[in-house]
């Protein structure tokens, strides 16, 4: 892994911020020139459809420390972060939003925190939140449902966008889909368990709309269901499915041998004996078994394609020493 070579890398997600573009700058520049950082500002343009990228390449023409990354048509943010973190060179790196909504007077004590503290991840919480109760409950259930499933108690807003980084942290993990949500969930499965929060300003939006809807709630209990999975089994698929597999047609093998054993005692005491195919729990039993095999199958096929993936053997290493 490369070594990081600058202080400190901001990376702005965006999409549609030209109103408030040119004012996060001024900022963002003043704060960082009080506090003598060695810095770089990636703006990352989401495929903005008004002037948001002319302004990027204006602000990197009249100082060399702004870079401007665009997309083609829009992605997600989590794509944007990640093309941010590929390209951040800091050893410090923070995240914001490009609404104003998030303020850069922020940045030193976030950075402090990861360099003095020696933290891994630090996460804003927006205690006092100018967003409606339609925007502001949901949040709360979500944020409340991630911390039971991640065990990461200590966070009160996973979806905050200010955050920062220490530099081996955003090059160790990878962010897709709308797994932006779950950085610190991300960060502590690839081992990265000093993860802390500070309380933040929130900033009334004061330009723009917002571009999310309330669609991003259910996705986000999705994407945080296969986050969990693929964390936890996404090396050894098969002592998931495998063991459901096993268990499931165990249950279906015995159901049909109790029905089997009773029907053959009940012509052996010459009893009435009803046709097998004539019970519902036969077919309980037979879809039982063919599930279950189903499952089983399912893990050995994720092991056979795991065994080939490229990336079998990634594993993220601290240190090493004479061997």
């Amino acid at each position: 892994m490369s070594q990081a070579s600058l202080d400190l890398s901001v990376i702005i997600p965006l999409l549609n911020e030209d109103e408030s573009l040119p004012e996060l700058a001024v900022w963002i520049e003043k704060v960082v020139q009080e506090h003598k950082y060695n810095y770089e500002v990636i703006f990352v343009d989401d495929g903005s459809k008004d002037n948001s990228w002319d302004i990027i390449c204006n602000l990197a023409s009249s100082n060399s420390n702004f870079k401007g990354i665009r997309f083609n048509r829009n992605y997600g943010k989590s794509a944007a972060l990640q093309k941010g973190f590929e390209a951040a060179s800091g050893k410090v790196v923070i995240t914001m939003d490009a609404d104003l909504q998030d303020s850069p007077d922020e940045i030193p004590a976030l950075y402090n925190m990861i360099v003095d503290n020696r933290q891994d991840l630090v996460s804003g919480w927006k205690q006092k939140r100018y967003d409606p109760i339609s925007k502001t409950l949901p949040t709360k259930l979500f944020n409340y449902a991630t911390r039971k499933m991640s065990g990461i108690n200590n966070l009160h807003d996973f979806n905050c966008g200010l955050k920062a980084y220490r530099y081996e942290v955003v090059k160790s993990i990878e962010v897709y889909g709308e797994m932006h949500r779950y950085i610190p969930v991300i960060a502590k499965w690839a081992g990265f368990t000093k993860i802390t929060e500070k309380t933040v300003e929130h900033r009334s939006r004061k330009y723009g709309t917002t571009k999310f809807g309330l669609e991003r709630f259910v996705n986000g209990f999705l994407d945080l269901l296969s986050i969990m999975f693929v964390s936890r089994f996404g090396k050894r698929p098969m002592h998931f499915f495998g063991l459901i597999g096993t268990l499931i047609f165990f249950a279906g093998f015995v159901l049909s041998i109790y029905l089997g054993a009773t029907k053959l005692y009940d012509v052996s005491m010459n009893m009435p004996a009803r046709l097998l195919t004539d019970r519902p729990s036969f077919y309980i039993s037979l879809t039982c078994m063919i599930i279950g095999t189903q499952l089983f199958l399912a893990g050995f096929v994720s092991e056979l394609i795991g065994r080939n993936s490229t990336d079998r053997n990634n594993y993220l290493i601290q240190s090493t020493t004479n061997l």
